[in-house]
């Protein structure tokens, strides 16, 4: 490959797009990916602990990959590994590439080990093997597979290497290596496949974080789109097509010239291998590694006709060691380097295993071996097949020994006996325990460095001592290295955790405020009700209508309350079996006559009422009989019929139904005199449906509706309900019923009436799931829906699954007013994922419920976010919050005593976001934390029942009862379709073409139905127990299994619908039938020699189907040859032909769901500038528009000239003024009245040139939101689009302008919304069609289900349409017939949770919900989800916590917080980079740093701004960024590549590692010493044993002691229990210790890869556009994580404010965590015109704020807009005006002054007392300097 093409190449791959993402969680979930064999080995083989030199330790290898691959097990990865011969030699590392042969025989050995292992352990897990990617093999194999993307290494890390540094032949691989890894992912990206990268994989507690780079739609031009198959894209964007490079490097050449091959060996030479096999069967030999070995020594032997003294000492020595394997335990292996002396020595060993290597790898290799053993018992070992290290220890244990067989046990020399003796047998050679040798050695004894075992400091709490009782450690005698020593200050904290100027008494701060600041917040408050009040009109319940609140009243007790009605006050009714009056008991009872005359007047006014009823709808009808079209007649029929009051329609529904049917009835003779029954057949069904419903009225049915309705069945062929003979009341039609004269035609459906139910009626049936009714609630609800009131009625937890449109909605409101009605102090919480729907569940309780309260102060509702408040979160009860600021609640120590026990129930909606990699850790410490009943609700939850069965173990450590409750079944069906976009598309103005009676999208050009059984591919995955068949579906795939059914295969007649279903069918009976015929199905899909796949193809063949118009146009009298020519592939080009398709057939409103903020907004913008421009040009063309103009104009004119003349008409009688005469008065008077031209507007968009619906808002109230939108600086044209109807949304939008969209979508105004997953989670956003416009690595089976569940919500539509717009047919049929990801959980017990606990307890003064909280916590069986039992460990892990925190000074001996507490606490959301700046703070560094402050600003923060860009916010950039480098960064603001730290903190923050690397190393000793018995003898994966299980000594092998902690497979490299780095030790850590990594407080100095400078880039620059594009973070991305490192800054400026200032212990600000960023952000946009901070963005962006900046005030902006408790008023509060002075006031940081020597856990502490405090205090300054500079800018950029 020349070198351009190489720089094409590469230029190609550093142009895909990667992002990195949870594999399990948030990409694949239980999905098939593929693991490219080589790639695994490179990564698993760079471990730099693993010696494959001399010391060539080939179990350590393949304990390496088989602990990477368990990892993945462990987190229900489902892959397969491939390994492809023509890669053999991208697992050499670069640096090795002299040692191939035995990188090379390890692949071998690696492969074949697990081939036969794994199919033992793992079900599933396959490996595979192919000559190359062409292999036709390996394309069938993908194709049946059906593999989601491949894992693969790029290359990078080894081009990291340094190829000027390397010999040639290294540098020539580096080159080779990395073009052969680009090339095989482009391979992968052009077949379709996106590629996660080995290099850089993260295991992180359940989560594997990788980057995966995509392979998108639009990067592939020419692709086809044909559905059906496995066909990909197939063309990318490099010119030239380069072909794959296959790379070997031949032993003898400095380059690359051949295949990595094995020696051509002869298949006559491999013919011993079989005698020899069979020779050792019954002896200890019987291994296939021994096999193997024995073959390849005597292949060496007899190699050379001169036989080497030297050379066979190495041949015995190895033969011996080979026997030695079989004896010795593992752990007696650890022995000691033995060194060869001399060069020849080592040159003759080293060449000894090379030939070893190449021989045995042919051996193994061979195609023959895998027969070989086939029969054969001897077990498959070859993964131990060389020991180097004691190879070379046998080697020394023979030197200058003529017999060393007196110095080995006899079954050992026995058995070297049985070896050599095979060898002799083939060789004639015999090998023996001693000889003559040269090959002198030198015992290297183990390094005397020893890590010091960490003294464990004292400590006693009486709460954890309880709970650690069982944690025997010996703890240090008190010394001076003892912090108790060095007195600390107790933390303490006087204000709000991110503003110091917010005074944590609220009430003091409202009464200090002057007139201004109340003003600006109730000016705040208002205007945040008045858009909360908005919101909660849009809301609407199933019926449709506006929900209004109902009073709730407090139950008193012993009486229980019926629900309220809407609008209604609760209150509590007499008891009506008393018998007994309102007023006074023992009232006289009624007599007898006295009822009788009562009876008669009641019935008397019943009967006039009903008089009254029946003459307004006689009125009523009469309107209706005049109107001639029959659709229309029905329309309008059918909406007066859904406005009739209860009352009235109890009385009219029967009749109006009736009278409803003869239009339709006109309509379906209309088809059938035509002879087009089969379009008409949509008329049928909606007759059929109405007259099921008039069957099922319990009021107004009379004989005479019955009999007309039994004639109706009559005409149509259909049975009629039995339910009609029954009908008794008699009373006459107001109307004369006439059916269609059928003369010439008939009626009749011409089907079974099952077939017809089955195929036009579906969306129809009835859906009653045993439905009955319930007291408690004002609808009839399910068994299921009862079942949940019963348990929250007992005071149970539950766990509800139950699909999106099932439900679940009720449950929370009832839950809700069951603690509203319980009394004034009870709290129920609300957690959501999203601030979204924290919005919608307050605006819904708003709507739903009010209550009046006794005393001042309390609320019905609260809001509670990082970004606002809205009323009083304390004195709520009901508080809607999400989960970090609940969490924050729950572990404040101000409400363990009050707030806290009040919590009466959490809801946690959408429990599966607990799998997050982000923020499940929160979720999960919630559910573990919760102190009272739960509620979690969910729609998608892959693994239910294990779930379960941990929710139900947290409860019952917490004395609760947890049930789960499942529903499968969604309420209306979702209709599934691809669409397939026009060539041309001509567009002049929007038409419907809607008839009567149409659902779904069959028939339009384009949307071609996708039946769910044509997703099922693969048959080996099997069928997804969520996926789901409408009626329709059902009854093809029956009869298209009853067409292909064979005699060995046949259908039952019991599914014959004809006679299997009732007359009258059900949605149940549906879901039965379908289970059975799923049930048949898989019986089929397991069976190679059904017709499973005839049904399959015969089921696809409608999306084989070309469109058949590859021209569309709108309207449809426009002529095709003005239609333009599309691109196909553009989303851009194809949305609007999209859009009008379903504009036409009313399937609107929709919401289009596309992963890509950017993509959603230029969707959006192309639609509305489509838009534009076909109205621009209809208006300059369009004489009927002119026409209208001019006369609008004219009217405009006259208008303006007629208010004139009636002023002169008032005028003097004598002016001569013109006078109107009365008449001309009035006529004017109506003519303005009545003109057309009043609401006649030129510049609003035409209706045809719209998708807004203006008759669902008054223009007035649009006007009104626009003016909100305004003042927030939102864009024009969004709310161009608006005006037409269309919005787009996610959440790097303002927050106002989403809310509009909701609002106006949820009225019908708008019917377009382009929006990401932000609507996904049970946002109220009810829609027609749902639309997946273009494809995402988000786009998976988790949030497929979320979205898709938008459509045809319960009580809106009775079916909602899916469509694919831009995803492939392979994307869709994964999508669908894929499993939900499993839940899996976090280790929750995290080092800042046991600091925040102990807070709560010492603060809380030891309270009893705060000793609740911690037994709960530690009393926990599993800890978290998915994880093993393993109590005795997180006890351990928590002891060790605390000392940590011990030794860091953050806790005292007693468990009392000191010192930085605060600050390490509210900085939780950062762990570990938290502990780091501790560390930092701790040892003086700031100090030093920050105390030329004053005098050199700008550089001061220049390096601060390093040192935080370090610790907080850490993106490692994606290894082959590397190299781009020198192309972009010299054309860029941006540096990108993060500069070292300074060298001072670099050293802090190691020795900090250092220490805390003690600390968990002592840990994880004790705990193995103390818990752990057996043997560490197993492969992690395969469960293999290795060595034996009988202790063995052999005095002459130099053994060491076996490790403790360290695995003895990582000891076999020469490793011992010292620990070099936290990683080290949570990688190497011997079976049944847990470690993970990340919950080790530490950071990496310096880290593992470079740094992303994202963050010290926008401090130095201030502009978005460099991080886009030289640092890589996505533009949608960038908003989030500089606010991200805001709130840092925020966080630190109040926890040193706060720690200078001292005062009264209180901790009432966790309650009230504010991110002031986001108010200032509204109220910047509010209040600033854009262009002013335009303009301060660019004056400001290299300049530093003067020191002055401390003392000016603080921003114009509210700190929360609660005007109740008025703790957001500080806006015009100062800054301290003299940080220096305020700080002198303040108590020192450590009134310490022991003199510490070198040893002592305080040795940085140097400062102290006032120098202490100053230092600090120049650090405060610092850092306010910093948060204001970098503040300024990133307001500027948001603005």
């Amino acid at each position: 490959m020349a070198a351009m093409e190489d720089a094409d190449l590469f230029r190609w791959y550093l142009g895909l797009h990667a992002r990195a993402l949870d594999l399990v969680s948030d990409y694949a979930g239980n999905e098939l990916f593929i693991i490219e064999g080589d790639s695994l080995l490179l990564h698993c083989f760079g471990d730099d602990r693993i010696d494959l030199e001399d010391g060539f330790q080939l179990l350590h290898a393949a304990y390496t990959v088989e602990l990477f691959l368990q990892a993945l097990v462990q987190r229900h990865c489902n892959f397969h590994v491939v390994f492809i011969d023509d890669n053999a030699l991208l697992c050499v590392p670069p640096k090795h590439v002299e040692l191939q042969n035995r990188y090379l025989l390890a692949r071998s050995v690696i492969i074949r080990h697990l081939k036969h292992h794994l199919p033992r352990n793992h079900d599933g897990l396959e490996i595979h093997t192919f000559a190359s990617v062409q292999d036709p093999d390996f394309g069938d194999y993908l194709s049946s597979a059906s593999v989601y993307f491949i894992m693969c290494h790029d290359g990078a890390e080894a081009s990291r290497m340094g190829k000027d540094s390397l010999p040639p032949t290294n540098a020539a691989h580096v080159e080779s290596q990395k073009r052969s890894f680009r090339s095989l992912i482009r391979h992968f990206i052009l077949q379709g496949y996106d590629v996660a990268l080995v290099n850089g994989l993260d295991v992180r507690d359940s989560k594997v974080i990788a980057m995966v780079v995509e392979g998108r739609l639009e990067d592939f031009r020419g692709s086809t789109r044909k559905l059906g198959g496995n066909v990909r894209p197939s063309s990318a964007g490099i010119s030239g097509d380069l072909p794959l490079a296959k790379m070997s490097l031949d032993e003898k050449s400095d380059g690359v010239n051949g295949h990595a091959q094995s020696p051509r060996v002869p298949n006559s030479r491999y013919e011993p291998l079989r005698s020899l096999a069979k020779r050792l069967e019954g002896t200890n030999l019987c291994r296939q590694r021994l096999v193997f070995t024995i073959w390849t020594v005597a292949e060496l032997v007899s190699k050379d006709s001169d036989p080497d003294p030297d050379q066979q000492t190495l041949a015995s020595a190895f033969l011996l060691h080979a026997v030695l394997l079989s004896h010795l335990q593992l752990a007696a292996r650890h022995v000691n380097e033995a060194r060869f002396a001399d060069h020849p020595s080592s040159q003759a060993y080293r060449s000894f295993l090379d030939e070893f290597a190449s021989l045995a790898r042919s051996a193994i290799d061979h195609a023959g071996s895998d027969q070989l053993f086939e029969k054969s018992k001897a077990p498959c070992d070859v993964v131990d097949l060389i020991d180097g290290r004691l190879f070379k220890m046998v080697i020394s244990a023979l030197q200058g020994r003529t017999d060393t067989s007196h110095l080995l046990p006899k079954d050992i020399v026995a058995d070297f006996s049985l070896a050599a003796s095979m060898v002799e047998a083939r060789t004639g050679t015999r090998l023996s325990l001693g000889s003559e040798h040269h090959l002198e050695t030198q015992i290297i004894p183990a390094p005397s460095f020893k890590r010091r075992r960490a003294e464990v400091l004292r400590f006693s709490n009486p709460i954890f001592d309880r709970h650690l009782q069982s944690v025997n450690i010996d703890v240090a005698v008190q010394d001076r290295k003892d912090p108790e020593n060095a007195k600390g200050r107790i933390f303490k904290e006087i204000s709000h955790w991110q503003n110091p100027n917010r005074p944590m008494d609220r009430v003091k701060a409202l009464s200090t405020m002057d007139d201004l600041q109340r003003k600006r917040v109730l000016r705040s408050n208002q205007r945040r009700m008045d858009e909360m009040m908005k919101y909660a009109a849009s809301l609407t319940n199933a019926a449709g209508k506006t929900l209004s609140p109902q009073t709730v009243i407090v139950q008193k007790e012993g009486k229980p309350q019926p629900p309220a009605t809407s609008g209604s006050t609760t209150t509590t009714k007499p008891d009506a079996a008393s018998g007994q009056a309102k007023g006074k008991s023992g009232g006289k009872k009624p007599v007898a006559g006295h009822k009788q005359s009562l009876q008669k007047l009641m019935d008397t006014k019943k009967d006039a009422d009903l008089k009254k009823i029946f003459a307004s709808w006689g009125l009523v009808r009469q309107g209706l009989d005049k109107v001639q079209d029959p659709e229309t007649r029905y329309q309008r029929t059918r909406s007066y019929l859904q406005g009739l009051a209860d009352e009235k329609a109890d009385v009219l529904n029967a009749e109006v139904m009736l009278y409803s049917i003869q239009p339709l009835l006109s309509i379906w003779a209309g088809y059938c005199r035509k002879g087009q029954k089969e379009d008409g057949y949509s008329i049928a069904a909606l007759i059929w449906s109405t007259l099921h419903r008039l069957c099922d009225l319990q009021d107004g049915l009379t004989k005479a509706i019955a009999k007309h309705a039994q004639e109706v069945h009559r005409l149509l062929g259909l049975r009629a309900n039995d339910s009609l003979s029954s009908v008794t009341v008699e009373r006459a039609l107001t109307f004369t019923f006439s059916a269609p004269a059928t003369l010439s035609y008939n009626l009749s459906v011409e089907m079974s009436t099952q077939d017809f139910q089955l195929h036009h009626c579906g969306p129809y049936l009835d859906r009653n799931m045993d439905s009955q009714p319930d007291p408690r609630v004002s609808f009839n609800p399910d068994r299921w829906q009862r079942q949940v009131l019963d348990e929250l009625d007992a005071n149970h937890s539950v766990f509800v699954v139950a699909p999106t449109s099932a439900g679940k909605t009720f449950i929370s409101f009832y839950a809700m007013e069951k603690v509203l009605r319980q009394d004034d102090d009870a709290v129920l919480v609300y957690v959501a994922p999203t601030k979204a729907l924290v919005n919608q569940i307050a605006a819904e309780v708003q709507a739903r419920f009010s209550k009046k309260y006794r005393h001042p102060g309390k609320g019905v509702w609260a809001i509670h976010t990082r970004d606002y408040r809205v009323n009083n979160p304390a004195g709520c009860q009901i508080l809607v919050t999400v989960p970090h600021i609940l969490q924050t609640m729950l572990l404040s120590a101000s409400n363990a005593r009050t707030w806290a026990p009040r919590v009466k129930c959490i809801i946690f909606d959408e429990i599966h976001s607990i799998g997050q990699s982000e923020d499940g850790v929160v979720w999960e410490q919630l559910l573990l934390l919760a102190p009272c009943p739960i509620i979690a609700l969910s729609a998608t939850v892959g693994n239910p029942e294990e779930f379960n069965d941990w929710l139900a173990a947290t409860q019952r450590s917490s004395g609760l009862h947890l049930t789960m409750i499942q529903h499968h079944h969604r309420y209306s069906d979702l209709r599934k379709f691809i669409y397939e976009p026009p060539e041309r598309f001509g567009f002049t103005g929007l038409q419907k073409r809607w008839k009567l009676g149409q659902v779904g999208l069959d028939g339009i050009p384009g949307f071609q139905f996708f039946h769910p059984v044509a997703s099922l591919q693969n048959e080996s995955r099997g069928i997804p127990a969520d996926l789901s068949l409408e009626a329709r579906d059902c009854l093809t795939l029956w009869q298209t299994m009853a067409k292909h059914q064979t005699p060995d295969f046949p259908v039952p007649k019991s599914l014959d619908p004809n006679t299997g279903l009732p007359g009258q069918i059900k949605k149940i009976d549906v879901i039965k039938w379908e289970r059975e015929l799923k049930k048949l199905l898989l019986a089929w899909m397991a069976s190679p020699h059904s017709p499973f796949r005839k049904v399959y193809d015969d089921l696809s063949m409608p999306l084989e189907a070309p469109r058949s118009e590859m021209v569309q146009v709108s309207p449809a009298s426009l002529s095709p040859e003005l239609a333009e020519p599309i691109d196909r592939e553009s989303l851009a080009d194809t949305v609007l032909p999209l859009l009008t398709d379903l504009y036409e057939r009313n399937a609107l409103p929709a919401i289009l769901f596309n992963f890509d903020r950017s993509q959603c907004e230029a969707l959006a913008h192309a639609v509305l500038r489509r838009l534009e421009q076909a109205e621009t040009s209809w208006k300059e063309t369009s004489s009927k528009w002119q026409t209208l103009v001019d006369g609008y104009e004219k009217w405009k004119a006259s208008k303006a000239s007629k208010p004139a003349r009636a002023i002169k008409a008032k005028g003097k009688k004598d002016d001569g003024a013109e006078r109107l005469s009365k008449a001309d008065q009035e006529r004017d008077s109506a003519d303005q009245e009545s003109n057309r031209f009043e609401s006649f507007d030129p510049a609003a968009p035409r209706e045809d040139f719209s998708f807004a619906d203006v008759s669902k808002a008054e223009k007035v109230e649009i006007e009104d939101y626009f003016r909100g939108l305004t003042r927030e600086g939102v864009d024009d044209w969004l709310m161009a689009a608006l005006t037409r109807g269309i919005g787009a949304h996610h959440s790097g939008m303002n927050r106002r302008y989403r809310q509009t969209v909701e609002i106006l979508f949820r009225k019908g105004y708008l019917r377009v919304v382009i929006a990401t997953e932000t609507l996904a989670l049970g946002i109220n956003m009810p829609c027609k069609t749902v639309v997946f416009s273009g494809d995402s690595v988000f786009l998976t089976a988790l949030n497929f289900r979320q979205c898709a569940g938008r459509a045809g919500r319960r009580g809106f539509d009775i079916l909602g349409n899916v469509v694919f717009h831009g995803p492939s047919f392979d994307k869709a049929s994964r999508l669908l017939s894929s499993r939900l990801p499993n839940l899996s959980g976090q280790f929750p017990m995290t080092t800042t949770l046991v600091l925040r606990l102990f807070t709560l307890l010492h603060d809380s003064k030891d309270s009893e919900y705060a000793k609740r909280i911690v037994s709960s916590l530690l009393s926990q069986p599993r800890l978290y989800l998915g994880g093993e039992i393993f109590k005795e460990q997180v006890l351990h892990h928590v002891r060790f916590s605390i000392e940590y925190l011990r030794r860091q000074r953050l806790l005292g001996a007693h468990g009392e917080p000191l010192n930085f507490t605060s600050c390490v606490s509210h900085l939780y959301y950062t762990e570990n980079s938290s502990f780091a700046f501790h560390a930092l703070l701790k040892a003086g560094f700031f100090h030093a740093l920050c105390a030329d402050v004053n005098e050199k600003p700008a550089v001061v923060l220049r390096q601060l701004m390093l040192v935080m860009a370090h610790l907080f916010g850490r993106r490692p950039l994606r290894t082959a960024e590397i190299e781009f480098i020198e192309e972009t960064v010299k054309t860029s603001q941006s540096i990108v590549f993060l500069p070292e730290l300074p060298r001072k903190a670099r050293k802090i923050l190691r020795e900090h590692n250092e220490e805390t690397l003690d600390i968990f190393t002592t840990y994880v000793k004790t705990f193995a010493e103390q818990s752990i018995t057996s043997d560490d003898r197993s492969l992690p994966l395969t469960g293999l044993d290795v060595g034996s299980d009988q202790p063995l000594s052999v005095a002459a092998l130099k053994q060491l002691p076996p490790t403790t902690a360290r695995s003895p497979f990582v000891a076999l490299s020469g490793h011992s229990d010292n620990f070099t780095s936290i990683s080290d030790l949570c990688s190497s850590t011997r079976a049944g210790i847990f470690l993970e990594k990340s919950i080790v407080p530490h950071v990496d100095v310096p880290s593992d890869t470079p740094l992303n400078a994202y963050l010290y880039d926008f401090f130095m620059h201030g502009s978005v556009e460099p991080l886009a594009k030289a640092n890589g973070i996505r533009k949608a991305d960038v908003w989030f994580v500089l606010k991200d490192f805001s709130m840092v800054l925020a966080t630190v400026v109040t926890s040193l404010t706060n720690f200078l200032k001292g005062g009264s212990l209180d901790d009432e600000d966790i309650m009230n965590v504010l991110d002031d960023e986001a108010i200032a952000e509204e109220e910047a946009q509010a209040d600033t015109p854009k262009e002013k901070l335009d303009v301060a963005s660019k004056s400001e962006t290299n300049k530093v704020p003067e020191m002055k900046s401390v003392s000016r005030k603080k921003k114009d902006v509210p700190d929360s807009w609660d005007a109740a408790v008025g703790d957001g008023d500080d806006d015009d509060d100062d800054e301290p005006d003299d940080v220096d002075q305020e700080a002198q006031s303040s108590s020192g940081t450590d009134s310490s002054s022991d003199d510490d020597d070198g040893d002592d856990v305080d040795d940085d502490d140097s400062s102290s007392g006032m120098d202490a405090e100053k230092g600090l205090s120049n650090v405060l300054a610092a850092m306010k300097l910093l948060q204001a500079d970098f503040d300024l800018k990133f307001r500027a950029m948001w603005a």
